[in-house]
């Protein structure tokens, strides 16, 4: 692909801006995704952290959950953050009754497994394929109970974590073009590696 790829972020709820300006920093065609017309232009897409029954509910109703399964499933590159991280999953525990996802991804996620809001936190992780560690925001949010034989581990919480649940946590996972983190790399300052990982996955498809 000699021009800069389109990737598309989830735009109908949740952190869009903030993925956009990541994207656009990295010199990709960064856009909105609200309609599938929107969808059909992307090479890639974020699905961003939100919440994530509100979003599979926008996703209907706009007539975009259907073509972003299709796409998904067909082998465009996906990234899941947070709430994004249970719409790639193929598994859900503690999710709201029938909640649906896009799914994809040969993980099973435990929605709000950290806590509620008040319980939000930092931390610092080693990341495969980075070298140095990343400040990782967690709020509200999902973790990794289990994986598939073809899913690579990226990151967990260290074992040394003040939150004794968390520790060891599996946090950030990819399959393929797909890609899932627990945590909110674009609220990163002045950190762009992971949406550059992502940009990679999408450039080399």
């Amino acid at each position: 692909m000699t021009a800069a790829p389109t990737i598309g972020v989830f735009a109908l709820q949740g952190d869009v801006r903030e993925h956009l300006h990541a994207l656009q920093r990295l010199g990709v065609d960064a856009i909105a995704v609200r309609r599938p017309e929107e969808l059909e232009r992307c090479h890639g897409v974020v699905l961003p952290g939100g919440e994530s029954t509100t979003m599979i509910k926008l996703a209907r109703t706009f007539e975009l959950l259907e073509p972003l399964r299709t796409r998904v499933a067909e082998g465009m590159p996906a990234f899941g953050t947070c709430a994004g991280m249970i719409l790639v999953a193929d598994r859900i525990r503690d999710g709201a009754p029938g909640q649906e996802t896009v799914g994809g991804l040969d993980i099973t996620v435990r929605r709000n497994a950290f806590g509620r809001q008040v319980d939000s936190f930092e931390a610092e992780l080693e990341f495969d394929g980075l070298d140095r560690d990343v400040h990782a925001v967690f709020i509200r949010a999902p973790w990794v109970e289990e994986v598939g034989p073809e899913v690579e581990v990226l990151a967990r919480v260290p074992a040394s974590a003040p939150e004794e649940d968390a520790a060891g946590r599996i946090v950030a996972v990819r399959r393929g073009p797909l890609m899932a983190t627990s945590f909110h790399p674009e609220v990163a300052h002045d950190d762009d590696r992971i949406h550059g990982l992502f940009v990679d996955l999408v450039t080399k498809s």
